[in-house]
């Protein structure tokens, strides 16, 4: 019986983390992926004292709704693979931090952003950086017992699972894994989808549901806030692959509609439309 969460910047921005797990309960989700993104205030959550961990494992008691995974994306503003020593020493504490919260929180599954760098130039130095450190990282999460997932992205350093597992080649550890966004896969023009998630199926940890506009030579592609539907992602040709693969892990509708109008009607929109075809393939 596989499990669907829903992404925190899907819900209501700001609710204490027991409503938004009462929410999350009440449209019927099995969990939360938290995000800890680049910016200073989601940042902070790293930082949290222990009074403020245990209100949130109440709140995760109260509710029966776990958070199972935490998207840290802000990496991208302190990178793995920066020519910085600063700010990669800075990736580290990020990263040692985030494990910490995980195993307070009973997170199960870290997502990282496969960005080497972000906003610095892709060099063979910053790709070496990145697998240093990443080595570094994976060897503290297997300390905890907290799996770190790389999310398949927007950005040509990994946008496929067999360029994951070019890197995972180098890192012998059950506790580096891949996190496939089905949209972010399917965007760009040169992976064979379903060859892709068979590839990579002993892996895959979690998955991603967002649909994406695909990369063309004259368009760079849309990764975010494409409506479902509206993109390129086949959703039921991906889920029937996962489902022959046997595939039982936790689905994640990713969406950003924190700060939208009605954040509970649009999560209801892409249940409405995820529902008959994660049906259909036989979840």
């Amino acid at each position: 019986m596989t499990t669907l969460g829903i992404y925190e910047k899907a819900l209501p921005k700001n609710i204490s983390w027991h409503e938004r797990l009462v929410l999350a309960k009440k449209l019927a989700f099995d969990f939360v992926e938290m995000s800890i993104d680049e910016t200073d205030e989601r940042l902070k959550r790293l930082d949290w004292s222990k009074d403020e961990r245990r209100e949130i494992r109440e709140a995760i008691d109260e509710t029966g709704v776990k958070i199972l995974s935490i998207c840290l994306s802000g990496h991208r503003r302190f990178p793995f693979g920066s020519k910085d020593e600063q700010k990669r020493s800075q990736a580290l504490d990020l990263m040692e931090k985030a494990i910490d919260l995980a195993s307070d929180l009973g997170v199960r599954t870290i997502q990282l952003a496969g960005y080497d760098v972000y906003y610095e130039e892709k060099t063979v130095t910053s790709r070496a950086f990145f697998i240093e450190n990443l080595k570094k990282a994976v060897a503290m999460a297997a300390a905890k017992e907290v799996v770190l997932s790389i999310e398949i992205m927007d950005d040509p350093f990994i946008n496929s699972i067999s360029k994951f597992l070019k890197i995972k080649e180098q890192i012998h550890s059950p506790y580096l894994q891949v996190y496939p966004d089905l949209g972010n896969l399917s965007a760009w023009p040169e992976n064979d989808i379903g060859y892709e998630l068979e590839l990579g199926i002993d892996q895959i940890s979690s998955i991603h549901l967002k649909d994406t506009l695909a990369v063309t030579d004259t368009f760079p592609g849309k990764f975010k806030e494409v409506p479902f539907g509206s993109g390129c992602v086949d959703f039921l040709g991906c889920l029937k692959v996962l489902k022959r693969l046997e595939y039982n892990g936790p689905f994640l509708i990713e969406m950003w509609s924190e700060t939208s109008e009605n954040p509970e009607l649009a999560i209801k929109q892409a249940k409405a439309f995820l529902l008959p075809y994660l049906k259909e393939a036989g979840y």
